[in-house]
């Protein structure tokens, strides 16, 4: 995959109800459902729709190294 195909990944699916896995450091995972509601050319930023909502802000290199899912 490159950037170019992960923003278009981003992209198609802004105001989608989506499924998210993050892995993050020392092996934690979280899952979490969101929209994406905002795209910049280096980052792009999902509400979560958990208990109290949050912003989580993400770059196209997450997707890249798999540090981000974005499942359907």
């Amino acid at each position: 995959m490159t950037i170019e195909k992960a923003k278009e990944v981003v992209n198609n699916n802004i105001n989608k109800l989506l499924k998210f896995k993050f892995n993050g450091s020392r092996n934690q995972v979280e899952e979490f459902s969101g929209k994406i509601v905002e795209v910049y050319p280096a980052i792009f930023i999902i509400e979560t729709l958990d208990d109290n909502s949050r912003i989580k802000s993400f770059s196209y290199n997450d997707i890249l190294t798999e540090s981000l899912e974005i499942m359907k």
